[in-house]
């Protein structure tokens, strides 16, 4: 499989050379769902916008998280929407430093998508470097790719609950969501029990780009994880913990997701919660 990341240097290089890549546009955040706007003022040729709400996620029960992930089939719909073909290499940015793209990252990768990459440093790492960008809406032929049936790497609550006793459980939100000093977005505060915390900004550099494979292999080396140490990662919905899962897959281990990460443990009033610094 190809490397994860790719510069604008050489997707320009690529484009310019007569290559065909699909290019998704997953501009999201949690104060600007709507990415829409910001995408039609200025993409990258030919690159087509993903609805992350609608699209990388359903609407589910409050204890299935606040992004819970979306059926194949449903998946699959989109994918042609976006003009996906079998075969294709697909490359998706944003501009947040890869936080929401990288849940579409993990979808096709996960999905069978045997060629799909994050650009390091999203839409800024394009326009500074001078490469052009359009307006608007893109023309799209519907594609036909077909997504691989394989299981998707994820885990429930029951199993994030029992994970710290045989593997590393990675919690990737901000420090003080972790010890829950705050929480402004879920029921409760805090932690499960057993999780370290990592936060994806550990994983850029101040320009948005990611660090390289060995601080990052080293970062999470530091937290416990071991080519023999099973790791899964978890956030507040599932959508930044896709950071999380490609800086690990960048380091070379091969995480698992718990997809409703802390908005579904937090929704269930039977879960414990741990606060503080240690993980319990």
């Amino acid at each position: 499989m190809s490397h994860p990341l790719v510069t604008a240097a050489e997707l320009d290089a690529t484009l310019t050379g007569g290559g065909v890549v699909r290019l998704l546009d997953v501009r999201w955040r949690l104060d600007r769902p709507d990415g829409r706007p910001a995408f039609r003022e200025g993409r990258l040729p030919g690159a087509v916008y993903v609805d992350l709400d609608s699209e990388l996620a359903r609407h589910g029960e409050p204890v299935e998280g606040r992004h819970p992930l979306p059926d194949r089939a449903d998946l699959q719909a989109a994918a042609r929407r976006w003009g996906l073909r079998d075969g294709d290499a697909v490359v998706v940015y944003d501009d947040l430093g890869g936080q929401s793209a990288a849940r579409a990252w993990w979808l096709l990768r996960a999905s069978g998508v045997a060629d799909v990459r994050l650009l390091d440093g999203g839409l800024a790492a394009w326009t500074d470097a001078g490469l052009p960008v359009e307006q608007g809406d893109a023309d799209v032929v519907p594609g036909d790719v077909t997504l691989g049936d394989d299981p998707w790497p994820v885990i429930d609550a029951d199993e994030a609950s029992a994970w710290p006793s045989t593997g590393v459980l990675v919690d990737s939100r901000a420090a003080e969501r972790y010890r829950g000093d705050v929480e402004p977005v879920d029921p409760r505060a805090g932690h499960v029990p057993g999780a370290v915390n990592l936060p994806t900004a550990g994983n850029l550099d101040p320009s948005g780009r990611f660090v390289d494979a060995a601080a990052l292999r080293a970062r999470f080396e530091e937290a416990g994880v071991t080519p023999a140490t099973p790791v899964a990662v978890y956030c507040g919905s599932g959508i930044t913990a896709a950071h999380n899962a490609l800086a690990a897959t960048i380091a070379g281990f091969d995480p698992v997701l718990f997809a409703g990460s802390w908005s579904a443990w937090s929704n269930d009033p039977a879960r414990p919660v741990a606060t503080g610094d240690r993980p319990d």
